[in-house]
């Protein structure tokens, strides 16, 4: 339904939107703003029938409890609301067994929501998630947001993960009135969202040695993570390598999810640093921890940062699942780059396939022909056509100008 005016009190005509439009401009769901209309929040909304009317200028409500409210909350939530199955250690392929043993009925959806979106279901996890952004426990509420910001990535919504991404940022801005542990729970959220879409850190955001010491363990596994992607993104690959090995020594490797993301990061810097044996060993380790619960997300989402290792490894011996993953990479990669490209103004290739890809950033890092032909058992010819065909894409004539488009 287009905008409809009506006569509203003392005369005066009235633009209202539906409930669908208002959802889409301010990147919520339809469910939510129909609570709010039924709730009040939304001034001067009146109802026609079954449906509501929204004047076309209403603001988005704000969370109405006070700064005071919520640095009041207690930090229980930190071992049960915030990222439950993240922060959960367990056998592979014990997963599901590990959520259904959750007690707390709002732990277990968030949990849930965890499991749908590392498990490539993104459509399930914003589901799943909409019916949190709203919750009271601060704990369960950022990790809803988190994960509706990453999912709606996946399924083309990229207005839906700005909203997140604002809120999460509002929930920072405000952290400095928090008690302790639920400024670490809002930097954590924060630290996360920003790094891993390789946006510029937000300024309210604390040094790691400040927040990492008050989150629970599988959290601080995952924060070193993204602490460890951060070098990576810096050049300080030896570095990145050394920090994911040392927390997978001390006891991270019993974090299933975090343990996955930090072997996927040592792959990134391995391959960067030019040893492909010790990147293989880091990618086979992340797939023992993440085939039996399926939770093949992350493979997906750093397809391009791999070097080609997927192609290498994975293809080979399990071509149905490498097919699965990259079909995660493309949507997973679409709407990163709606987000990324935009807010930094780094043109990340978009249209290339994600073979033309990986032979373009190992070319981009300085491999010859010969050694991209070697590592994806392609020949030396292939590999050439997938390099000509990306300058081509790129509108670019030199090897050496392929660095500026590339995760590099």
């Amino acid at each position: 339904m287009q905008k409809t005016a009506r006569l509203a009190q003392g005369g005066v005509k009235m633009e209202y939107i539906t409930v669908g439009e208002a959802a889409e401009k301010w990147g919520i769901s339809s469910r939510l703003v129909q609570k709010y209309c039924a709730e009040g929040r939304i001034e001067g909304v009146v109802k026609f029938g079954k449906s509501w009317g929204i004047p076309s200028n209403a603001q988005k409500p704000q969370d109405p409890r006070s700064i005071k409210q919520q640095s009041q909350e207690q930090s229980t939530f930190i071992g049960e609301g915030l990222m439950p199955l993240m922060n959960s250690a367990f056998v592979p392929g014990n997963c599901m067994s590990c959520i259904e043993l959750m007690t707390n009925n709002l732990q277990r959806k968030v949990a849930m929501a965890e499991y749908y979106y590392f498990s490539g279901q993104p459509e399930k996890a914003v589901h799943e998630t909409e019916t949190l952004l709203e919750q009271e426990d601060l704990g369960v509420r950022l990790s809803a947001y988190l994960i509706y910001a990453y999912a709606n990535l996946s399924i083309g919504q990229s207005r839906s993960t700005r909203y997140a991404l604002s809120e999460l940022q509002r929930y920072l801005q405000k952290a400095a009135y928090a008690v302790p542990e639920l400024r670490a729970a809002e930097t954590f959220v924060a630290f996360a969202a920003a790094v891993l879409l390789h946006l510029p850190l937000p300024q309210e955001l604390p040094p790691t040695q400040e927040f990492l010491p008050l989150l629970p363990p599988g959290l601080r596994a995952f924060a070193l993570y993204v602490q460890a992607h951060l070098l990576y993104l810096q050049g300080e690959y030896a570095k990145s390598a050394g920090m994911a090995e040392a927390t997978l020594s001390m006891g991270a490797e019993n974090y299933l999810i975090p343990a996955i993301y930090l072997h996927l990061v040592a792959v990134m810097n391995y391959m960067s640093l030019r040893q492909p044996e010790q990147a293989k060993t880091h990618l086979l380790a992340a797939w023992t921890l993440a085939r039996p619960d399926d939770l093949i997300e992350g493979l997906g989402e750093h397809h391009g940062l791999l070097g080609g290792m997927l192609e290498a490894v994975i293809k080979p011996q399990w071509p149905k699942d490498f097919k699965r993953i990259i079909a995660i990479t493309y949507r997973f990669s679409a709407g990163w780059r709606k987000i990324h490209n935009p807010e930094t103004g780094h043109f990340v290739a978009d249209d290339l396939t994600t073979t033309e890809f990986v032979t373009a950033m190992l070319a981009a890092r300085g491999w010859t022909n010969q050694e991209i032909s070697a590592h994806l058992n392609i020949s030396p010819h292939t590999v050439k056509q997938h390099i000509s065909v990306a300058l081509q894409k790129l509108h670019i004539k030199h090897r050496q100008e392929l660095k500026k488009y590339m995760l590099l």
